[in-house]
């Protein structure tokens, strides 16, 4: 406090003996000159802030499957953003078109753009002796769909449109004289779970728990609420994103719609090993990622906040999409993160 109160006074000290300000700090340490004035991280547009905090990362409910893979353990999450919404198709189309304009060497990737491309296949391919041939044609392409959650996305692609999304934004920053943004990325599996959980403590679901319906006896998620019910909770496939309400960070989805990539490499193990603050899992040589929150086509046990899931790096599936976080920075844990 004695250093942050002297840089004033030696200012104003300028001023009144020599009529004006003077770089003249007589031999002690202010730091370097010339740096940019740094604001407060705004909230970036279509996310909303998840203080930081400690909580019970791990299973809340039975392990009816007996895997031991999601035993309890306390962390720390710093403070970050994420997504309001799952990624949308029309949010995905714009990526697709920018990429599609741009050179991949301007992009300094080499991924070839087809792959970036959603696989409409996957509405054929993931289920067998099923009717799949009308979504495949339509899901994507067709303006009724533009606010449903992308799918078909491999892993791979969901890191590339972070990518570019960091470039796109801190492009326009820099043309406004702006510092730049963290890059978005995909959350970690800890981040997520933190996410889910709002600000709770303990609880099953993203809305508390232990029900999912309300009291009204409405559904509180889109998934699969019985042997061959997909449609009791409204919705027969995915659902608009923010089709139903959201948790008390003001997410949406965090259970149901469809699962969601994780940066993290998938491993039995992973909770007894990895740190216990902003606990991560990078490991470009397993091919298994975390897959989180259930989807349209699961039952209840995945959309629970402690359930752990992967798939394949290179899969793309009908019932898993992403969304974007980035980290907060510049201030403390919860500090500037509710304005």
């Amino acid at each position: 406090m004695k250093k942050l109160l002297a840089l004033p006074l030696l200012a104003l000290s300028g001023l009144f003996m020599g009529g004006c300000f003077t770089k003249d700090y007589q031999g002690d340490l202010v730091g370097a000159e010339d740096r940019p004035i740094f604001n407060p991280q705004d909230v970036p547009f279509g996310m909303v802030p998840c203080p930081g905090g400690t909580f019970h990362m791990g299973q809340t409910d039975q392990d009816i499957s007996a895997s031991m893979v999601n035993m309890n353990k306390q962390v720390t999450i710093a403070g970050f953003y994420m997504d309001e919404t799952e990624i949308t198709n029309n949010e995905y189309r714009q990526f697709v078109n920018a990429i599609m304009q741009d050179s991949v060497e301007a992009l300094g990737e080499d991924y070839i753009k087809t792959e970036l491309y959603p696989d409409t296949t996957v509405w054929v391919r993931d289920f067998t002796y099923h009717m799949g041939d009308p979504l495949l044609e339509y899901y994507y392409s067709h303006p009724a769909f533009d606010d449903y959650p992308v799918v078909g996305v491999d892993w791979f692609a969901a890191k590339y449109f972070c990518n570019w999304r960091s470039k796109l934004k801190n492009a326009n920053n820099e043309e406004r004289g702006e510092a730049p943004l963290p890059n978005f990325r995909l959350p970690s599996e800890a981040e997520w779970e933190y996410a889910a959980r709002g600000g709770r403590e303990g609880v099953t679901f993203p809305w508390g728990g232990p029900y999912v319906r309300n009291t009204r006896g409405c559904m509180l998620a889109n998934f699969k609420p019985g042997r061959g019910d997909y449609a009791a909770d409204g919705f027969a496939y995915t659902s608009e994103v923010g089709s139903y309400f959201p948790n008390d960070f003001g997410l949406y989805d965090m259970a149901g719609n469809v699962s969601e990539w994780c940066d993290d490499a998938y491993m039995e193990a992973s909770v007894p090993i990895v740190w216990d603050l902003n606990p991560t899992n990078p490991d470009d040589n397993e091919p298994r990622k975390v897959v989180r929150g259930g989807s349209w086509k699961d039952i209840q046990y995945f959309l629970e906040t402690g359930t752990r899931n992967f798939e394949y790096q290179d899969s793309s599936r009908s019932y898993i999409g992403f969304r974007c976080s980035m980290i907060q920075i510049g201030m403390g844990t919860n500090r500037g993160l509710n304005r």
